[in-house]
């Protein structure tokens, strides 16, 4: 729970839900800045979790709780990217990251999760 709340009350501008229409939550964005940069890194974003109700997927909810998401993180914090990690065995998140948002695989991490899974490591520019 601390994890959630420390994202929700230092970037509030930065995580989002989807609802139905009886305003039942459905989906949600959970982001926030990267605070330990060094002096050489550019202030960056980071997706910390995105998760949409099965039966609401594939109707283009999640793409815009990123979108929204990243929109904030250039206009208040002026990120320069966003970064995220995704497990490799997790096709359906590769092909909303990467096809359908434009995220690239920066960097292969191995045995990134608790389970050992890896995870890729991926990169979308907010610069316009």
């Amino acid at each position: 729970m601390r994890y959630y709340l420390e994202h929700l009350t230092t970037w509030p501008s930065l995580s989002y839900v989807a609802e139905d229409s009886k305003g039942r939550i459905v989906g949600y964005v959970l982001a926030k800045m990267v605070q330990d940069v060094g002096p050489d890194d550019e202030p960056h974003g980071h997706l910390s979790s995105v998760s949409v109700l099965r039966s609401y997927r594939r109707l283009g909810l999640a793409k815009k709780l990123v979108i929204q998401s990243q929109e904030a993180m250039a206009a208040v914090y002026k990120a320069s990217y966003v970064a995220l990690h995704v497990r490799t065995s997790n096709r359906p998140a590769l092909s909303l990251y990467r096809d359908t948002l434009g995220f690239s695989l920066h960097v292969l991490k191995r045995k990134h999760y608790a389970d050992g899974e890896d995870a890729y490591a991926m990169r979308l520019s907010l610069e316009h």
